[in-house]
């Protein structure tokens, strides 16, 4: 197993990590989803990269499926072909300059359907996953300070709200989208060859938890490597080969929704 090298902490002014993310099979571009410089800058990476492939957090296969040269040079039509806006995502305008940063890549969904979340919550995550859940690890237990971290986690995330008996039941979704993740990197390994970027929120980017490990559990020989992007005075959260940070956006108060 191998992964590219460091832990570089850099403004974003310059694409440095360029160096680092050489030879790199997957490299995972972390973002916090709403920050429209997150994705300016993963287009950049994009551009300098020059991946056989994209996988999209975002997108379906089916989605990612419909993906083409020609409708990726027009944003309108690119936009409702996968119909973005009606997805729950931000604006599709502020994603469209990594679709535009490699027009010739083939394309890569890994998100879950609601009916395949629906079957893993009824089922349990291993039967909902696409791949062999053991290879990539999702039938391992969590150890019992990084399960309780990370559902400490999701309980912050939605404000103190969520009833505790959902917690292990969120974190496990969180695994499953970790795992879906490496497999659409793998498959697209697979079919044309290295280097993959995979566009997602830090969460599923971090070395330490998130889709890196559940696809070097799978595929240990890949070389694999990870952007965390923060925002000044908030580093992202987790271990990442390079971790940029851009100006913060204005979200007012998240919780609102919850009182």
């Amino acid at each position: 197993m191998r992964h590219a090298l460091g832990f570089l902490i850099f403004a974003p002014t310059a694409l440095a990590a360029g160096g680092v993310f050489d030879g790199a099979d997957v490299v995972f571009l972390g973002e916090l989803h709403d920050n429209p410089e997150h994705h300016l800058r993963q287009a950049a990476y994009v551009t300098e990269i020059g991946p056989t492939a994209l996988v999209f957090e975002m997108l379906t296969q089916a989605q990612a499926d419909l993906v083409t040269p020609d409708l990726v040079t027009d944003e309108a039509a690119l936009e409702a072909a996968l119909g973005w806006n009606d997805s729950g995502w931000p604006d599709f305008s502020i994603y469209y300059p990594i679709f535009a940063a490699a027009p010739e890549a083939d394309y890569f969904g890994a998100a879950i359907p609601r009916d395949v979340a629906r079957q893993a919550m009824a089922e349990g995550m291993a039967e909902a996953f696409r791949g062999d859940a053991e290879a990539y690890g999702l039938t391992a237990p969590l150890p019992d300070a990084q399960q309780a971290e990370r559902e400490a986690l999701q309980l912050a995330a939605h404000c103190d709200a969520m009833p505790e008996e959902m917690l292990p039941v969120m974190v496990s979704i969180q695994r499953l989208r970790d795992a879906e993740l490496a497999y659409s990197a793998v498959q697209a390994v697979e079919a044309h060859g290295g280097p993959v970027v995979v566009i997602t929120g830090n969460g599923h980017a971090r070395m330490d938890w998130g889709a890196p490990v559940y696809l070097m559990a799978a595929e240990p020989d890949l070389r694999v490597a990870a952007l965390g992007q923060g925002e000044e005075g908030a580093a992202p959260s987790g271990v990442f080969d390079v971790v940029e940070t851009s100006p913060p956006v204005d979200r007012g108060d998240p919780c609102d929704a919850f009182r």
